[in-house]
């Protein structure tokens, strides 16, 4: 449903290789398995109900991309997920976020 309504408010949501679509189903799909993800990385003391909206939704795009799409460099994701969160959130939710990414991104080398 939340698909369907963006598609009918923005246009952006038509792109030609299908990029956006693609993420969104696939990151519904893996829910489960990217929220241990990030639970697991979290400091001591924090669950994924403290982390904010926009926050927990950009770590959920970025570790799908870390996890999922190999084409896409993990520095990448974790450049994307910053910018996205100094846009839209905190500096602090910037640097919780580069932090929560940077963990995951090691645990898995």
């Amino acid at each position: 449903d939340i698909l369907e309504s963006a598609k009918e408010c923005r246009d952006f949501l038509e792109d030609e290789d299908g990029y956006t679509v693609k993420v969104f189903t696939e990151t519904f799909k893996n829910i489960k398995e990217i929220d241990g993800i990030i639970s697991e990385n979290l400091s001591s003391g924090w669950t994924i109900s403290r982390i904010s909206k926009v926050a927990l939704a950009v770590l959920r795009l970025a570790i799908y991309e870390i996890k999922f799409m190999d084409e896409i460099p993990a520095a990448v994701s974790i450049d994307e997920a910053v910018e996205l969160c100094k846009t839209y959130t905190s500096t602090d939710d910037a640097s919780f976020v580069n932090g929560v990414l940077g963990t995951v991104v090691r645990k898995e080398k």
